[in-house]
């Protein structure tokens, strides 16, 4: 089936809050690691809008039903950080503009030569390049999703959980347009497909680790994917990539997760 983007663009809107009362924090507050996944969480969504400055120096910005589908995606993403963010001030954080202008005052670096990087590798791969930022975006948004699952899973707070869970029915549309593309554009170019599996094994990493600490990224993948539960979600999420054209055991959850646990416990 077709994802009709010009539908989801005119229904795109911010995560419903204003039923919740985020005051019931205040009574059953969440566990300092529940917290601990909600920080980054709220910082990597609230750093969407930077991701989509990159993106828009490539290719990508030329096909019409990517940029219409980006603006929605984006605004979505803001406001999913922001409703985190009313968790966190409910537990009496920072959260909102205060707290993502001190984390982009701590960003590494290279993420101010990102961008000149996403042109340069736009420039060299040309319109195959689409094909990598639409599966790059599919595995994003698998993990993202799994992520909000297994948190609201493993905490069980009934108004967090109502709450992830409406962040996750649109993150939902957001993975459907992701992977209706990758896979056609995947589909039709041998190129792409070789293109797309050298970029995820050698430069993809778990969402947000290009701009959080390395030490919370190792906590997020070693605290939510424990046991289990996060085995089976770990396998789903290659399971997916697995399945679209040219990418058959990548492996790269798996790979990703094992890399943690070896560098948590150096």
């Amino acid at each position: 089936m077709t994802f009709d983007v010009e539908r989801y663009a005119a229904s795109a809107q911010p995560v419903e809050i204003d039923d919740l009362d985020f005051s019931v924090f205040r009574r059953e507050p969440l566990s300092d690691e529940v917290l601990r996944c909600l920080r980054y969480m709220h910082d990597v969504e609230s750093h969407t809008v930077c991701y989509l400055r990159d993106l828009l120096l490539t290719p990508s910005h030329r096909d019409p039903t990517v940029t219409t589908f980006l603006t929605a995606w984006a605004y979505e993403e803001h406001w999913h950080g922001a409703a985190l963010g009313k968790v966190l001030e409910a537990h009496g954080e920072a959260a909102g503009a205060t707290r993502i202008e001190q984390m982009r005052r701590k960003l590494p670096r290279r993420d101010q030569v990102a961008p000149f990087l996403s042109a340069l590798g736009g420039a060299v791969a040309g319109e195959d390049f689409v094909a990598v930022h639409m599966t790059w975006g599919a595995v994003n948004e698998w993990s993202t999703a799994e992520g909000y699952r297994l948190l609201a899973e493993r905490t069980r707070h009934p108004l967090l959980s109502d709450l992830l869970e409406r962040i996750r029915r649109q993150e939902a549309r957001h993975i459907a347009f992701y992977a209706s593309e990758a896979r056609l554009r995947l589909d039709r170019s041998r190129r792409a497909q070789r293109l797309t599996r050298w970029a995820l094994r050698k430069l993809w990493a778990p969402v947000g680790s290009g701009v959080m600490p390395e030490s919370e990224t190792q906590f997020l993948l070693g605290w939510l994917l424990a046991g289990d539960t996060g085995r089976h979600a770990v396998g789903r999420i290659d399971a997916h990539i697995g399945a679209l054209p040219g990418l058959a055991d990548l492996r790269l959850m798996a790979r990703a997760t094992e890399q943690a646990a070896l560098a948590a416990a150096a």
